[in-house]
């Protein structure tokens, strides 16, 4: 998907979705993403939880297709706004996405 993407969902809502590397993701993102693509553990409870994708800015999927991961943020006294949030199967990571102001806008991860 080209960098910037509009992505349409099957309820015609269409999200802007980029594309990003994963060279390219924050240490802080890489080492999350190699957490999933190892099954764990993690640090934070909610890591692995269903993500609903409410604001319907990825592509519309069943319920229970998304997962959340959190993206640790130095400084932050709590899990502060980056995730990661994977599709399907969690350890390929082959639909993963990318957010860093807590699903206000999203890249996909490119594998």
């Amino acid at each position: 998907m080209p960098v910037n993407a509009l992505a349409r969902d099957t309820t015609g809502m269409t999200a802007a979705v980029g594309t990003i590397r994963p060279a390219d993701l924050p240490n802080e993102a890489q080492r999350t993403l190699a957490l999933i693509e190892q099954g764990g553990p993690f640090p934070y409870a909610k890591d692995g939880t269903t993500f609903g994708n409410y604001e319907r800015r990825l592509p519309a999927q069943r319920r229970g297709y998304y997962h959340e991961y959190t993206v640790k943020t130095r400084g932050a006294r709590n899990r502060g706004a980056r995730r990661i949030i994977c599709g399907g199967n969690q350890q390929a990571a082959n639909d993963c996405y990318y957010t860093e102001d807590h699903y206000n806008s999203f890249q996909r991860i490119q594998r």
